[in-house]
């Protein structure tokens, strides 16, 4: 579960990449570094991601196995995908690529959280700042997400309506899946990915979404 998400994930960040209607505020980041280095997306993701996990030791939080697999696996999905998917011109299949795009990412995140090896770098910046502060999760979440949108923007990543849909569309579709792969019927709640007693990063990871 946990690799199956990860590797989705990846591929379908590029699928949304290819679609050029907007990108998710990291990858509008990651893409922003990506035209001022020349780096490739999913390098500058892996980099990105690396350098949010030396964040976490001031915040005294702790990495697992999804932690370390996520910096590596996504950003290589996004690289092979986008070798593989070319560019495309036409509205009617960029549309097509960005819908399955944000559908899928949501099958992804709900399955490498139900799997509980541990949060991404960014989840686990955000969730380990809320620990910390005090400050509400969707407080931190929106703040840390706007500052690198902003940043991601100036450095010429792609912005438009992919990023508002995959705003709005992405809580409810990872939750669902959330509680697909953690055993559970849509509206009932979690019981593997969020258990009777559950560990509170992880509590907060199924929240952050």
């Amino acid at each position: 579960m946990l690799y199956a998400g990860l590797v989705l994930y990846g591929v379908t960040d590029a699928l949304v990449i290819r679609a050029d209607l907007g990108l998710d505020p990291w990858d509008v980041f990651h893409q922003g570094l990506s035209r001022h280095t020349g780096i490739s997306i999913g390098n500058v993701s892996i980099l990105v991601g690396a350098v949010v996990l030396l964040l976490w030791w001031p915040i005294r939080q702790r990495p697992g196995l999804g932690t370390v697999s996520n910096v590596v696996l996504v950003g290589a999905s996004i690289d092979a995908t986008c070798a593989v998917v070319p560019h495309v011109e036409a509205l009617s299949a960029r549309i097509p690529l960005l819908l399955a795009g944000v559908l899928f990412n949501g099958v992804a995140t709900g399955l490498y959280i139900a799997a509980r090896f541990g949060p991404g770098p960014r989840d686990g910046l955000m969730t380990g700042l809320h620990r910390r502060t005090g400050r509400s999760l969707r407080l931190i979440r929106t703040g840390i997400e706007l500052t690198v949108l902003a940043a991601g923007f100036v450095l010429g990543g792609g912005v438009g309506v992919g990023t508002v849909l995959y705003a709005l569309a992405i809580g409810p579709l990872a939750q669902f899946f959330l509680r697909v792969f953690g055993g559970s019927a849509a509206g009932t709640p979690p019981t593997v990915a969020v258990p009777a007693a559950p560990d509170p990063r992880e509590r907060a990871v199924a929240d952050s979404i």
